[in-house]
C-alpha cells in the first residue's frame, strides 16, 4: 500500500510553488527560446497554485493530492532534462512534459467540486493551454486548433533519461486510475440513486450526484425521457434554496442548458414556485445574479412568465437594480428582460415605481387610449423624487401628456393634467411645459364656463403656478392680466394658485412692463380686500403679492393704503403665528415711502414700534433675514433727522441696541438699513449733547457718560451717540468684509462723526478703530457714491496733520489710480485730496 503524504495542504502547495519557481528560473536562465516560453507557462501555473493554497476546505482531497504529487514529479523530471547538456529533441519532450502537467491540472479541475466558479474557469483555461501547446522546429510555441488534448506523440527515451520517463509514465497512470475510479463509481449509480441524491442527499451526496449529472449531460449520456421521468427540472429548482453557492451556479447553468434544448423543460420552470426560486438568485452574488437573469431571459418568450414574474415580490426592483449596476452582461440581460416584461401594463407600472420609466413613457406615446390613461393616472399618484422627475422629463413624458390634455377626452385630460402637476415640481420640466405651448390652453380652460371642464381647473391653475416660477412665462405678455381678471371669478383653491402665480411673475427681474400693466389695471386696489379674507392661504397669497409689488410700486402703495388697511397689516404682524406672514406684512410697511407722513402717524398710533422691537428681541436666533430686513426698513421711517421726537420715541423703545446688533448679525440688506437708520440718528447727536459745564446739570453726570468725539456728555437714548452705542467697530467691520453693497450706508454713518464742530475728534476716533485703513482699502472696488463719500471723509481726516502723515502714503496709490481711471465725477474731489497730500498743485487742470 502506498504511503500517504503527511504534509499539511498549505505546506504541500507552498513547496510545490517553490519548485515551480525554481524550475521556471532554470528554464529562463537557459536562454533558449523554447525554455523561456515554457518558463512563462510555469509562471501561470505558480499563480494558480498560489490561489488554491488557502482553499483547504474544498481542495484537500485524496485525488487532488495525487495530482499535486504528480506535478511535483513532472517538475523534477523537467529540471533534470533542462540541465542535461545532451538532451535531444527538446521540442518533443517538452511538449510531452507540458501535456503531462496539463493532465495533472485536469484532474485537479475534475475533482474540485466546491471550488469557486471563477477559480475553476482559471484552472480550466490553463489546463487547455497546457494540453494544446505545440512547439515547432524553430523552438516557438504554437497552439493546436483542437479544443481537447491530442494523443501524445511517441516519446523515445534517451538512455540518460530513462528513469525520468518511467516516473512520468507511472504518475500519468496513477492519474488515469484515479479518474477511472471516480467515473466507475459514478457509473455504478442507478437512475434512482442519482434522483434520490439530488433530491434528498446531504451536501456531499448532492455534490457527487450533481457532478455525475453535469458530466453526463456534457457527454450527451442523458436523454430528455430520463429527465422527464425523474422530474429532474423541479428537483434542481427546489434544491436552489438549500445548496451551496457554487452548486447553485452549476444548477442554474444546467437549467439554462435544459431550457435551451427542450421547450417542455422550459415550461416546467415557468410555474410560479419555480420562478420564485429563480428570482431569489437575483438577490445573491454577482455571478449567480448573472446566471439567474440569463435563465429568466431565456424563459421570457413564454407569455405566462411575463405575468407571473411581475407578481413575484422584489423581482422587478432587482431587475431595475441590475440594469443600473456595474455588470455589463447582467445589465444587458436585465434590460432585455424588462423590455419583454413591459408588454404587460402592470409590469410597466411596477417598473416605474422602481424608478425605470421608459416603458411607462412608451405607453404614453404609443399605447392605446386606455393604456395612456392608466399610465398618466398612475404617474399622478406616484411619490417621485426630483431625480425621477428629471428622468421622466428626459425620457419624454411631458410632450405626450400635453398632447393628451389638448386632444383627449375628459378622463384623458384630467389624468394628463394631474400627471403634469406632479412633474411640474421640477424647473427643467417647467421649461418643457412652456416650450410645449400649454400656457394658452391652461388659461383658456380657466376661462371656460363649461360645467364638464370645471374639475380640470384646479390642476390647471396649480400647473400655472409652477410655470410662473420660470421667467420664460413672460413670453406670454398678457398672462398676468388674464390671471388678475380671473381672481374674483374662481374658487378658493384656484385663487390661491393664481395669487402664487402672480407673485412669481411680478417678482421676475425682467417683469417691469408686466408690473406696469398690473398697476394700470389697479392691482393694489384689487388685492387689498383679500387681506381680510377668512381663508388663511388666500390671505397669505395676497399679502405676499402685495409685498412683491410694494418693492416696485411704492407710489401706488401710498395712494391705495388707507388707515384701515395699515391697521389690518399691523394686526397681521401682531396676531399671526407664521413668521413668513409677519415678514411679508413688515416688508410692505417698510416699502411705504418715508415722505408719507400720514402713514407714519397711523403706524405710530398703532404702537407698531414696540411690537416690532419686542418681536425681534423675544427670540433673536429664530428671526429670519426677511423679517429683520423689514424691521430695519421700518426703523428708517422712525429715525428721520427732521423729527427729533420720533427719533426719541424710537430710542426710548430700545431701537438703537437692536440696530447695532443688526450690524453684526443681520443680512447684508439688514446691515445696510441699520447703518442708514443709525446715520439718521447720529446727525442730531451734536445738537443734543450736554456741555461739560456743570450749570447744565442738577446732578453731576457720570464720568463714563463723557464722549471724546462730541466733547460733551452723551446718553444713548437721549443723544443717539454712535460712540456710546458701540456702533463704530461693527460699522468698520462691514467695510473690512468682502461684500460692498452696504459701504455707502456705513460711510454715511461714519461721516456723522466728522461734522464741522467735531471733525478732528471724529477723525481721531475713526483712526483709532482702524477705520482709515478700511476706507482706503474699499476705494478701489466701492460704488461711485461710496467712493464720493469716502473721499469726503478722507479729506476731513487728512486735515489732521498727524493722520495725514500716518496714512497719506498708503492712500496716494489708490488716489492716483482713481484720478486717472475713476469716474469723471470724482476727479475734482480726488485732485483736491492729492493736493492736500502735496502730490498735486492746487492749480492743476484736474480742478
Amino acid at each position: 500500500m502506498k504511503k500517504t503524504d503527511s504534509r499539511a495542504f498549505p505546506e504541500l502547495i507552498s513547496e510545490l510553488v517553490a519548485s515551480v519557481e525554481e524550475v521556471s528560473s532554470i528554464a529562463k536562465d537557459s536562454e533558449k527560446g523554447l525554455f523561456i516560453e515554457f518558463s512563462c507557462l510555469l509562471n501561470k501555473l505558480g499563480l494558480i497554485l498560489s490561489d488554491i493554497k488557502d482553499k483547504k476546505d474544498v481542495m484537500d482531497t485524496r485525488t487532488i493530492r495525487k495530482a499535486i504529487e504528480s506535478i511535483e514529479k513532472e517538475l523534477q523530471r523537467v529540471k533534470t532534462l533542462i540541465k542535461s547538456p545532451d538532451s535531444k529533441q527538446p521540442n518533443t519532450w517538452i511538449e510531452n512534459v507540458t501535456q503531462d502537467l496539463g493532465r495533472s491540472l485536469g484532474l485537479v479541475l475534475f475533482a474540485s467540486i466546491d471550488l469557486h466558479l471563477e477559480m475553476k474557469e482559471k484552472i480550466s483555461a490553463l489546463h487547455k493551454e497546457f494540453m494544446n501547446v505545440r512547439f515547432n522546429g524553430s523552438l516557438t510555441p504554437s497552439s493546436s486548433p483542437s479544443l481537447g488534448p491530442s494523443p501524445s506523440p511517441s516519446r523515445p527515451p534517451s538512455p540518460s533519461h530513462g528513469y525520468e520517463f518511467i516516473t512520468a509514465n507511472a504518475s500519468e497512470t496513477e492519474i488515469e486510475e484515479e479518474r477511472t475510479e471516480i467515473i466507475e463509481e459514478r457509473s455504478n449509480l442507478t437512475v434512482d440513486d442519482v434522483i434520490l441524491q439530488l433530491k434528498y442527499g446531504n451536501d456531499e451526496e448532492f455534490n457527487f450526484a450533481l457532478l455525475w449529472f453535469n458530466e453526463s449531460i456534457r457527454q450527451g449520456l442523458i436523454t430528455n425521457e430520463w429527465i422527464n421521468e425523474g422530474g429532474i427540472v423541479l428537483i434542481l429548482v427546489n434544491r436552489l434554496s438549500s445548496c451551496k453557492p457554487n452548486n447553485r451556479l452549476v444548477i442554474l447553468r444546467i437549467l439554462q442548458k435544459l431550457a435551451s434544448e427542450n421547450s417542455e423543460n422550459k415550461e416546467k420552470m415557468a410555474d410560479a414556485a419555480s420562478l420564485s426560486a429563480l428570482v431569489k438568485s437575483l438577490t445573491r452574488d454577482t455571478e449567480e445574479r448573472r446566471e439567474a437573469v440569463g435563465l429568466l431571459l431565456d424563459l421570457s418568450d413564454l407569455q405566462a412568465v411575463w405575468r407571473r414574474l411581475g407578481r413575484i415580490q422584489g423581482c422587478i426592483v432587482m431587475l431595475v437594480t441590475m440594469l443600473n449596476g456595474d455588470d455589463p452582461i447582467a445589465s444587458s440581460n436585465a434590460g432585455k428582460l424588462l423590455n419583454a416584461l413591459s408588454s404587460n401594463t402592470q409590469n410597466a407600472l411596477h417598473m416605474a415605481e422602481a424608478g425605470y420609466f421608459k416603458p411607462l413613457v412608451h405607453y404614453l406615446k404609443e399605447g392605446s387610449d386606455m393604456s395612456k390613461i392608466l399610465m398618466a393616472t398612475a404617474l399622478s399618484r406616484m411619490e417621485v423624487t426630483d431625480q425621477s422627475r428629471a428622468s421622466l422629463g428626459e425620457d419624454g413624458a411631458v410632450e405626450p401628456l400635453v398632447k393628451m390634455f389638448n386632444a383627449g377626452k375628459l378622463e384623458a385630460k384630467l389624468s394628463a393634467l394631474n400627471a403634469l402637476q406632479n412633474l411640474s415640481n421640477l424647473s427643467e420640466n417647467v421649461q418643457r411645459l412652456i416650450n410645449s405651448g400649454i400656457v394658452v390652453s391652461l388659461l383658456q380652460l380657466l376661462f371656460s364656463v363649461t360645467s364638464v371642464l370645471m374639475t380640470l381647473r384646479e390642476p390647471a391653475s396649480a400647473i400655472l403656478a409652477r410655470i410662473a416660477q420660470s421667467e420664460s412665462i413672460l413670453v406670454n405678455q398678457d398672462v398676468a392680466q388674464q390671471m388678475l381678471s380671473l381672481l374674483n371669478l374662481s374658487s378658493p383653491i384656484i385663487q390661491c394658485h393664481l395669487l402664487q402665480a402672480l407673485n412669481s411673475i411680478a417678482g421676475h427681474r425682467n417683469a417691469s412692463k408686466v408690473r406696469s400693466k398690473m398697476k394700470e389695471n389697479g392691482v393694489i386696489h384689487l388685492l387689498l380686500p383679500f387681506l381680510t379674507e377668512s381663508n388663511m392661504k388666500i390671505r397669505t397669497g395676497a399679502l405676499n403679492l402685495l409685498y412683491t409689488l410694494s418693492q416696485h410700486l411704492p407710489e401706488e402703495l401710498t395712494e391705495q393704503l388707507g388707515e384701515s388697511h395699515l391697521n389690518t397689516i399691523v394686526n397681521i404682524i401682531l396676531s399671526s403665528p407664521l413668521e413668513t406672514y409677519k415678514a411679508a406684512a413688515v416688508g410692505i410697511l417698510s416699502n411705504i415711502p418715508i415722505s408719507n407722513k400720514k402713514a407714519t402717524e397711523v403706524l405710530k398710533k398703532s404702537n407698531l414700534l414696540p411690537i416690532l422691537i419686542s418681536m425681534m428681541n423675544s427670540s433673536p436666533s429664530m428671526i429670519s433675514n426677511s423679517l429683520a430686513e423689514g424691521v430695519a426698513g421700518v426703523l428708517i421711517r422712525f429715525t428721520v433727522p427732521s423729527d427729533k421726537k420720533l427719533q426719541l420715541l424710537a430710542a426710548q423703545n430700545e431701537a438703537i441696541p437692536l440696530l447695532v446688533k443688526l450690524l453684526s448679525c443681520g443680512s447684508l440688506v439688514a446691515k445696510c438699513r441699520a447703518a442708514a437708520a443709525l446715520a439718521q440718528l447720529s446727525q442730531n447727536s451734536v445738537s443734543l449733547r450736554k456741555s461739560k459745564k456743570k450749570s447744565w446739570f442738577c446732578v453731576p453726570p457720570s464720568a463714563t457718560a463723557f464722549c471724546d468725539v462730541h466733547d460733551g456728555y452723551c446718553i444713548v437714548n437721549n443723544t443717539f451717540c454712535l460712540v456710546k452705542a458701540g456702533a463704530i467697530p461693527p460699522l468698520i467691520q462691514i467695510l473690512e468684509g468682502k461684500e460692498r453693497e452696504a459701504d455707502e450706508a456705513v460711510l454715511n454713518a461714519l461721516a456723522t462723526l466728522l461734522q464741522d464742530e467735531i471733525w478732528e475728534n471724529g477723525s481721531d476716533y475713526i483712526a483709532k478703530n482702524a477705520g482709515v485703513e478700511a476706507i482706503i482699502k474699499i476705494m478701489e472696488t466701492a460704488s461711485v457714491k461710496a467712493q464720493e463719500k469716502a473721499l469726503w471723509i478722507l479729506e476731513r481726516v487728512f486735515g489732521v496733520e498727524e493722520l495725514r502723515v500716518k496714512y497719506g502714503e498708503s492712500a496716494q496709490v489708490v488716489l492716483i489710480d482713481l484720478a486717472q481711471k475713476g469716474d469723471p465725477r470724482l476727479k475734482s474731489t480726488t485732485a483736491k485730496l492729492l493736493a492736500q497730500l502735496e502730490l498735486l498743485q492746487f492749480q492743476s487742470s484736474y480742478f
